[in-house]
């Protein structure tokens, strides 16, 4: 098979010809520098940005080649979910993406918010047009990204309403009727997104043309900015709330320390009943075996029996104490847990929706602003823009390095939340584990989260659970208790509490219900 011969087009980029214009009319008007400090540094962003799309769009198609190749080379016999590869193929294209649009939002943009701003000052028309090209390549960027997260999260929300559907009632049915209103609202606002970036496009284009419309493109695209900023912002909001409701929740429950207190002290007095019990016995032993006469065999014999019986009562009554004990310190760790889950979600949202504000003030002001010269010549607008680039690309950096780190400590130290009594992967080495904390575009899948789900479904399991079936009737009880308070109650399942807790006592549905709590844990 021949290897097919890729085009390679020689149409002039609009910044290629702005650029070769800008030369032109310096060399007209005498200029003594043919590139300015601030030319260089808007091209160098427009042929960054265009490359390192370039390199996203053929990762992505390697990637789809290369899983076309395995799914041809299995011999199941099952026929190809072509809907699931096309959406997987764009789910790592837009995660390719996403690094650089993280880079545009946080940097780029704003910086091209600056250089306008000191171009209208300055009446440079040569910086002017430079800049409204890097922010059409800003903006195309943008728009690529957010496009393909919206067709991503619209493929996802329709394939989790029939996993809905297909489930019915249990985790399985909430798990996916969550996911489906998340990524269907994704979808929604990704929507808007990509119409406030064209709008930005556009109004970039007629700032290279020079159109006369340019004051209605400008005005267009801030209202657009503002709305969008708008969403986003109460969408934020909505979070927050929910998120402070779940932690509210789960902090009603109590410190287990104290709510247990009671029936640890009762297990307590159990053991040492159990222990003198114990003692009596070899009293009782050490007693008959002094004594002499008939019978003396008998006695001792029975003595024995009493005595380890005894031994036997009180040891159970020390291993249940022990237990208890132990799951005490359980239940009060996932909830800590849970509860700082919550808050640091609380977090997150509240800067990022105030970043979102923040933009949507800033549209506000170019909108305002448009009839004049925009936000081009207007510090306020783009002081907004950029301080809300900075809230937005905070969240963002800070996302990027906990999940990079949560990647590294999953291969490096795979013992740390490997599941209890299962043998743990080999460590990789640090060189290997860095390098696939780099690969941004894969979930963990064996990390804290995972491993407090574990421990919530150990304790709020049945006894026909492996690992459940000395929990106490106490423990279990606040343990659903916990469940209902991350919203994986019955009426959330769907179910009657009876049918509710005869799925935590089905071990065929434990990998559904640890999948359910690792989800409640993360979500608002």
């Amino acid at each position: 098979m021949s290897t097919p011969i890729h085009r390679t087009s020689t149409r002039p980029s609009a910044a290629v010809l702005t650029s070769a214009r800008q030369r032109r009319e310096g060399s007209r008007t005498g200029s003594t520098s043919a590139r300015s400090t601030e030319h260089a540094l808007l091209e160098m962003q427009s042929r960054a940005g265009n490359r390192a799309v370039t390199a996203a769009v053929q990762r992505a198609r390697g990637a789809g080649r290369g899983s076309t190749a395995e799914n041809g080379d299995a011999s199941s016999g099952e026929k190809k979910n072509y809907r699931d590869r096309i959406a997987g193929l764009l789910d790592r294209f837009k995660k390719n993406l996403e690094p650089i649009d993280t880079f545009i939002k946080g940097f780029q943009t704003p910086t091209n918010a600056a250089f306008t701003q000191q171009a209208a000052v300055t009446a440079n028309e040569g910086l002017k047009h430079s800049a409204a090209a890097s922010g059409t390549s800003a903006a195309s960027g943008n728009l690529l990204t957010e496009a393909a997260g919206t067709v991503v999260s619209g493929m996802d929300a329709y394939k989790s309403m029939k996993d809905a559907k297909k489930h019915e009632t249990g985790a399985g049915h909430h798990t996916a009727n969550k996911r489906a209103k998340s990524k269907g609202t994704d979808a929604v606002v990704g929507a808007a997104s990509s119409g406030s970036y064209s709008a930005a496009l556009a109004k970039e284009v007629t700032k290279i043309q020079k159109a006369a419309d340019a004051a209605v493109a400008s005005e267009a695209s801030g209202i657009a900015s503002a709305s969008v900023g708008a969403i986003k912002g109460m969408r934020s909001v909505i979070r927050v709330g929910g998120a402070a409701r779940k932690y509210k929740q789960v902090k009603n429950l109590g410190d287990p320390h104290l709510v247990h207190a009671g029936s640890l002290a009762r297990l307590n007095e159990s053991r040492e009943q159990a222990s003198w019990s114990a003692a009596e016995a070899y009293v009782a032993l050490d007693a008959y075996w002094k004594h002499e006469g008939q019978g003396r065999l008998e006695l001792v014999s029975e003595a024995i029996d009493a005595a380890w019986e005894a031994m036997g009562e009180a040891r159970d009554a020390a291993e249940s104490l022990q237990r208890a004990e132990k799951d005490v310190e359980k239940l009060s760790m996932v909830q800590a847990y849970a509860k700082k889950k919550q808050l640091t979600k609380m977090g997150k949202e509240t800067v990022s929706g105030g970043g979102e504000s923040t933009k949507a003030a800033a549209g506000v002001v170019t909108a305002v602003a448009a009839g004049t010269a925009g936000l081009a010549s207007n510090p306020v607008g783009w002081g907004l823009a950029g301080a809300g680039a900075g809230l937005v690309l905070g969240v963002t950096m800070y996302k990027a390095l906990r999940a990079a780190t949560k990647r590294y400590e999953e291969v490096h130290h795979p013992e740390r939340w490997a599941p209890e009594g299962e043998t743990p992967a080999e460590a990789a080495s640090r060189k290997e584990s860095l390098k696939h904390a780099l690969k941004f575009w894969k979930k963990v899948s064996r990390g804290e989260r995972q491993a407090m789900a574990r421990e919530i479904y150990a304790l709020a399991a049945g006894p026909d659970i492996s690992g459940s079936g000395k929990t106490t009737a106490e423990m279990r009880e606040s343990a659903r208790a916990l469940l209902i308070a991350l919203k994986s109650g019955p009426a959330k399942h769907k179910l009657e509490p009876q049918a509710w807790t005869e799925t935590l006592n089905d071990p065929a549905k434990s990998a559904g219900w640890i999948k359910e709590i690792a989800e409640q844990l993360a979500s608002g």
